[in-house]
């Protein structure tokens, strides 16, 4: 029983250490980022990409191998063999995008950072106290003045 106390103990500890609840906000915050990124793939760029293509997917791209076989009522008694290479260009395609757009946005959030850091760098330090031995010193002259 102790062992089982002992590893729910650091199983805590690894929960609650600080690396593994930013490596959660960052897979929450990713999955949003990529319901956006799908969205300007799906909505936006693909359309624009099909027009220039002449068709919306690509999706439907195959080379034949063996077609179907049907019977006469048309229920298909052998699916067709084909190479659906439609998929494989939309898949490269879509990649292509959200690599595009995780790149801008590091880019946009780099930025960003360093002008952080840069107004970090420009603003004053803070005026640095007497050291230990300065104020020492001091106390000891006070002192001398006092006695004398």
């Amino acid at each position: 029983m102790s062992k089982m106390k002992d590893t729910i103990e650091e199983f805590k500890k690894f929960i609650f250490r600080g690396n593994v609840m930013d490596m959660a906000v960052g897979v929450v915050v990713g999955g949003a980022f990529s319901t956006i990124v799908t969205s300007l793939v799906n909505d936006i760029m693909m359309p624009i990409v099909g027009a220039i293509a002449g068709s919306t997917s690509f999706t439907n791209y195959k080379l034949v191998i063996h077609p179907a076989v049907l019977d006469e009522a048309g229920n298909i008694i052998t699916e067709e063999a084909a190479i659906l290479y439609g998929n494989f260009i939309q898949n490269i395609v879509n990649f292509l995008i959200i690599a595009a757009c995780v790149f801008f946005a590091i880019k946009v959030i780099n930025r960003i950072t360093d002008q952080f850091k840069a107004k970090e760098e420009e603003a004053p330090a803070a005026p640095a106290g007497p050291t230990s031995e300065e104020l020492l010193a001091e106390i000891r002259d006070l002192l001398k003045e006092k006695n004398s």
